[in-house]
């Protein structure tokens, strides 16, 4: 996940949170030299694009190595069109490059 700049950190506010200790860690090793508190910051961004509709693509077509058809459990956003894809419809997921799984609706691959 590629950390986007939006606000120096001497502006944003500071907020405890309390997260268990294994948690944490994992963050850490996932977020490797970026930090864990700029990967929580981008999962946030995110969320709340996906939740609010204000959604921007962060993946292209180039992006998806490969793509199987699969049943969405719960609501999920198209990665490449931002397209809503309701629970129980039909959509994709696509295996990029970086081997993460992202949702696809079923005509964004279609050229």
């Amino acid at each position: 996940m590629q950390t986007i700049t939006r606000t120096p950190t001497t502006d944003m506010e500071v907020t405890s949170i309390r997260l268990e200790r294994e948690l944490k860690e994992k963050l850490k090793d996932i977020a490797g030299n970026q930090g864990y508190q700029s990967l929580i910051r981008d999962i946030l961004w995110n969320y709340i694009q996906q939740k609010s509709g204000e959604w921007k693509p962060r993946f292209s077509k180039s992006d998806i190595r490969a793509s199987i058809a699969a049943v969405a459990q719960q609501d999920e956003r198209c990665v490449l069109t931002g397209k809503l894809i309701a629970s129980q419809q039909s959509m994709l997921l696509g295996l990029t490059r970086n081997g993460d799984m992202v949702p696809l609706s079923l005509e964004s691959l279609v050229d």
